[in-house]
């Protein structure tokens, strides 16, 4: 599912109910991802309840090597992003 597709799908749902135009319905979607980056990159843990949790986590540098040349390469420190799916989320794939 693309960015594209969740608009379309937000708008459909709201098309009836609240007369929401697809620019509206874009803003809508654009919104929430830009709430969920400000947070995060704040270095805030995300929960949203029935879905999962999104965590930002700090990498410490490490030794990798590069697979071609086998030589030793430093891996430098940078920050992960980390999603644990909710019990919610999981038994409703696996039912």
């Amino acid at each position: 599912m693309t960015k594209a597709d969740l608009v379309e799908a937000v708008y459909a749902q709201l098309e009836g109910a609240s007369r929401v135009s697809k620019r509206e319905s874009a803003d809508l979607v654009e919104l929430v991802f830009d709430t969920l980056k400000d947070n995060l990159a704040a270095g805030d843990k995300v929960k949203i309840s029935g879905f999962g949790n999104f965590v930002v986590r700090q990498k410490k540098p490490r030794v990798g090597r590069n697979p071609q040349t086998g030589k030793e390469i430093t891996i430098s420190e940078r920050k992960v992003l980390s999603f644990k799916a909710s019990q919610v989320l999981k038994s409703s794939l696996n039912a």
